[in-house]
């Protein structure tokens, strides 16, 4: 079995909503609940939060999660990870958002297991937008097209595909849904690609991956996923969580009643 580290970079400072990873998720900091959602897949050997925070080395270091820090000139995600994967021994890596606490196993499994196909050099989600969603329009929705076996063929901040005539053609929206895997060779790879056009002018770096021809798995999830960008947003997932954890507490009554 191939070895699968997930790294979950936790950059202290937000332009949106600074310091959000120390926020507590139903008595938890963010941070935390991401660790604890990754740490529970089975498939993942081994679960590392990289950083530039001494506070929030501080709060892993009180909820025994595993942690490193690194350099504060990382101007991505990617680029942070790439840090520490240098220094690990593995086979795949996952780069799960700090900010993302309803990323889980049922999104994660699939993500690992497609890397039993040897074509597969990263990979990702996207989930089914809508026809009345206003994230079809919305330019912080980055939507994927991708090819009859579920590669990507573009991601764009536009509306694609646009729907150019009147016609009974029923056109499918995909958001992409920023978790990505990556093949740790094609990983030490990317940190040495030059941005391309594309990726300067959408501002997305996995163009760049593609424009180099690397290939990226998209899987479609039907799981519900709300990444925490505001203060709104963390109040959001918050009930989100509570009545998600009503609703089971419910069912299980209902299953011992019975």
């Amino acid at each position: 079995m191939p070895k699968t580290v997930a790294i979950i970079p936790a950059r202290y400072e937000s332009s949106r909503f600074p310091k959000k990873l120390t926020y507590e998720l139903l008595g938890k900091p963010i941070i935390i609940a991401v660790y604890d959602n990754v740490k529970a897949v089975s498939e993942i050997d081994d679960v590392i939060i990289a950083t530039d925070s001494k506070e929030i080395m501080d709060i892993c270091s009180k909820n025994n999660a595993k942690a490193v820090m690194t350099s504060k000139s990382h101007t991505s995600g990617t680029s942070r990870i790439i840090e520490v994967a240098k220094k690990i021994d593995c086979d795949i890596i996952i780069n799960v958002q700090g900010d993302e606490p309803l990323i889980n196993e049922e999104i994660l499994s699939p993500i690992i297991k497609c890397f039993e196909d040897k074509k597969v050099d990263i990979a990702t989600v996207k989930l089914k937008i809508e026809k009345d969603s206003h994230l079809i329009k919305d330019e912080s929705a980055v939507k994927v097209v991708c090819d009859a076996e579920d590669y990507a063929m573009y991601f764009s901040r536009a509306t694609i595909p646009h729907k150019r005539f009147d016609n009974d053609i029923e056109v499918r929206y995909y958001k992409h849904i920023g978790v990505y895997a990556f093949r740790k060779e094609i990983l030490l790879k990317i940190e040495k690609l030059k941005e391309c056009d594309y990726e300067k002018i959408e501002k997305l770096e996995q163009l760049r991956w593609l424009y180099n021809g690397m290939k990226i798995k998209v899987l479609e999830t039907n799981q519900f996923i709300h990444g925490i960008d505001t203060k709104e947003d963390l109040e959001f997932v918050q009930e989100y969580l509570r009545r998600h954890a009503q609703s089971e507490l419910n069912n299980e009554n209902l299953y011992k009643n019975n």
